[in-house]
């Protein structure tokens, strides 16, 4: 476990929050403000972002797929990832 994030802070500040569900599951319920991105859909994501400063929130149902999505994503060089884990965690 690494520090505390306050995920409220990091949305009002203009994070963002990248549900990395499947479509089915982000329609059932999802963070206000969320973009789904299905994690097998994420290259596509990475390809399309230019800004690798942007502060991004994965989420997902359990805390797995966000965090393969926040291995990605830093991979590609983006900076500022958090993994957010249950999308009910960053649900203000």
């Amino acid at each position: 476990m690494g520090p505390s994030v306050n995920y409220k802070e990091l949305i009002d500040a203009g994070a963002v929050i990248l549900d990395v569900r499947s479509v089915g599951e982000f329609k059932g319920g999802h963070a206000r403000g969320a973009v789904n991105v299905p994690l097998d859909r994420i290259n596509d994501y990475v390809q399309k972002q230019k800004n690798k400063e942007q502060v991004i929130i994965t989420c997902c149902a359990s805390g797995m797929r966000s965090g393969n999505a926040k291995g990605v994503l830093q991979s590609a060089g983006f900076k500022n990832v958090y993994n957010g884990g249950p999308w009910q965690n960053v649900n203000f």
